[in-house]
This record gives C-alpha cells, structure tokens and sequence, in this order.
C-alpha cells in the first residue's frame, strides 16, 4: 500500500479508494447523540430547524393543489439551471428589502443556500486556499470549507460581529505565509450560532477591508427577514456589487423542505455558478422553485413573516427568561434580536462536549460549542441553543434539565478537576439537517 493510503477493512473496503479530500468529511460523535435528541421526551435546543406551526398548511396545500392541476406539466419536468425566470424576478424584488439592486440575470436558483454555498467555494477554491470566517462560524460551512480542502482561519469576532482590524491583519498574516486568502465568509444578520447582528458601520468596515485585500466576501443571510423589529439589516452587497457574492434562503422564511437557495454574484462568477449548478444537479427542482414563485404571486408573505417574528420573538423571550433564572452563576449568553439561536459560555472549565452524554440523558440537547470551529479546543466551554423549534412550554423545562446537567458537571470538576471533563478530539464534522 503506498504512502498517505488507508487501509480497507471489513466495513469498507474501498476506504483506499476514496479521493483525499474526502479525509476532511469526517462525522463527530456528537452527530450520533440526535438519533437520541430526537425522541418525543428529549427536550431539543439543538435543531435550527424553523418551526412550521405558523403556516397556514390548508391554503399551501390548496395552491399546490392548483399549481398541479393548471402547470403540472412544466413543474414536474426539468427545468433551466440557473432557475425559473419568474423566481429571479421575485428574488430581485426580495432583495430589495435588504438595500440590494441585483439583476434576474445575475440569480442563481441552488437547492437551498447550502448547495451555492458548496457551488461558490468548488469555483474559487484550490486545495490549501485560505477562507476566512467568524469566530465561532457555521457548522456547515466548515464542513464545505473542509471537503474543498480549504485551510479555514477563525477571525476575531466580539459583540458587533465579524472585527474588521482583526480580519485586516489575518489576511496579511496568510499572505505573508505565502498562501492564498480566496473568500470571507460571514453571516452578517443574527448569525448563526452567535446570534448576534453586524451594525452598519461594521458592515461598511468589514467591506472595505475585503475590496482592499481583493478578497471575495461571501455574505450569507439567511435569516435576514427575522428581525423581531421587523427591520431588514441592510446587506453588505447592497454596497457593492463585484466584491460580494450574496446567498439568500427561503428555508426560513417560507419552509426548509422546499430547498430553494439562491446566490447573487458579479456577472462573470455567475456564469460559472451556473456551469458548476448544471454539472451538480442539472438543473434546481421546477416543482420547488414554482411553488415558491406562486407562494409569493397569491399569498400574503409580509404577513407570514410577521407572524414567523412574533413567534421567534415570544420564543426567544422564554428562553432567555428561563436562562436568567435557573442557569447556575456565572453562565453567560447573547441575546439575539432576530434568528434562532443564543450563545451560552459555561464557567469552571467545563466542557460542553463531553456534558453532552450527561444532558441527553437527562432529556435535554444542545450542540457544542467546538462544533463551530475547525479546532476541537475552541469553544469547548460554550454551545448553541436553540428556541425556534422546540415547544413553548417545553422550554423552561429544557432550561430547568440544561441547568441540573451544569450543576453535576461543576460538582463533578469540585471534586475530581478539569481533567474529569476533557473530551477527545472528534476531527471536522459535516452539517446534518438536525443542525442547521
């Protein structure tokens, strides 16, 4: 067997078969604890998944119905790779919220943000190019980063978000290694799993650095239309329009299953996206794409969202009233004004990871904070919770079980020492649906 080969075994035995990169798509063992999280008694702060409730299902039924029965022959037969035409009209016009003057010609159509997401970075990213992303960052941009063999570096991120000074000297820290910075890669509006928002000026901040570098900024904004303020933060590629590739969702602000993405690039990259969409999928689901269309064309989506924030918002408001009351002293978290998440750092050494076991066994989940980083060490006393999907009411609960799980990890550290709740290294993970 020659050198930087792996060896087959009765499991698999074309292990040493696979490409090398595929060495970077590695499955923790945290993934292996949601088949647990997932039980009716478990009380999930883990998912991102958004919660339907809110949907008016009997009137989304009855459009399909008609969407069906009057074009069911053009949504079930292939469609044009870069998307249905009507769509990138209305995602122009969607952008608008966010300051954004694109062009129908400039829109791809993708499965889901995740899939342009993977598209982008297959276009400009050679094994051992650098990406450049917040501190913590998307799991599953880190695992797209790490499958393209891209060497991810975290960037400084405080309270306003992404810190410009800081992304300003790790690009010439890489340069100065000789190596190529291709992307930034930030989540600007309540991100995801800080929480938190970039504010104008950050913003601006941010893209001045990355049009000084010529360095693409890879602004994804999933969550933009779910501030609690019912104001849409205005995008960094409403500023310009050759320095940032914008990807867009409907997943949270329609519905996930749908999987309709898009992405927003200078006319030459969008060309490629393109290509690479065609050579990928052949071409996004017309079904999905034209159900999106005429949700948008016959119902009321401004009231929808509405709905979605108020919803969002009254969750989030448990969740962060029942942390102030029965999480132990000296644990701390981000109040989020929009999205789904909250970022709680633990006191006394205790690691997340390793709790995790322990919590699910007491019919709670969250996901780790480490999870978020490309290093195992970082973030290994914080984790992401979640209040979009849970039940209301099951909430304080699953704050109540979250506490109890700390309180006998901190007993625990009293009586035996840090070293009772060190973990093992799991390697980079691949996003999963439960972990959006």
């Amino acid at each position: 067997m020659s050198e930087g080969q792996q060896q087959g075994s009765r499991l698999d035995p074309w292990v040493d078969s696979y490409a090398k990169r595929t060495e970077g798509m590695k499955v923790s063992a945290i993934r292996a604890l949601f088949s647990v999280a997932t039980r009716p008694e478990v009380v999930s702060l883990a998912g991102g998944m958004p919660n339907l409730a809110a949907l008016p299902m009997d009137d989304v039924g009855d459009m399909i119905g008609r969407l069906i029965k009057e074009q069911g022959e053009v949504a079930l037969q292939y469609g044009s790779g870069q998307g249905v035409t009507k769509l990138r009209e209305q995602i122009c016009e969607v952008m608008k919220l966010s300051g954004i003057e694109g062009h129908p010609d400039d829109v791809v159509v993708t499965t889901g943000s995740q899939s342009a997401l993977d598209l982008v970075t297959r276009l400009f990213c050679d094994p051992g190019d650098v990406v450049l992303v917040e501190a913590p960052s998307y799991v599953g941009a880190l695992g797209v980063f790490s499958a393209f063999q891209c060497e991810v570096v975290h960037v400084y991120t405080d309270e306003g978000g992404l810190n410009p000074e800081a992304l300003d000297e790790a690009i010439k820290d890489v340069v100065a290694q000789g190596k190529k910075p291709k992307l930034i890669y930030t989540i600007p509006s309540f991100q995801n799993p800080l929480g938190i928002t970039q504010s104008p000026e950050r913003r601006k901040q941010v893209l001045e650095v990355a049009l000084k570098h010529k360095v693409m900024v890879l602004e994804d904004d999933p969550y933009c239309m779910l501030g609690f303020d019912g104001v849409v933060p205005r995008a960094i590629r409403a500023d310009d329009a050759e320095g940032v590739i914008y990807l867009g969702s409907f997943s949270k602000s329609i519905a996930s299953g749908l999987r309709v993405g898009w992405a927003l690039a200078p006319h030459g990259v969008r060309e490629k996206l393109t290509l690479a969409s065609e050579s990928s999928v052949l071409s996004p689901s017309n079904f999905s794409q034209m159900t999106v269309s005429e949700y948008l064309s016959t119902q009321p989506w401004d009231q929808q969202l509405k709905a979605f924030r108020e919803m969002y918002r009254e969750r989030r408001d448990v969740l962060i009233g029942a942390m102030e009351e029965l999480l132990p002293a000296g644990c701390t978290w981000t109040v989020p004004e929009g999205g789904f998440f909250s970022w709680v750092t633990l006191p006394g050494g205790i690691n997340t990871t390793t709790m995790l076991p322990k919590a699910t066994a007491n019919l709670v989940a969250y996901v780790p904070g480490n999870g978020f980083y490309v290093d195992d060490e970082q973030g290994s006393d914080a984790m992401r919770v979640s209040y979009c999907f849970p039940p209301l009411d099951r909430i304080p609960e699953g704050v109540r079980r979250l506490a109890a799980t700390i309180e006998a990890e901190q007993e625990l550290i009293e009586t035996f020492g840090p070293s009772a709740t060190k973990s093992r290294k799991s390697g980079p993970s691949t996003p999963s649906p439960e972990i959006p």
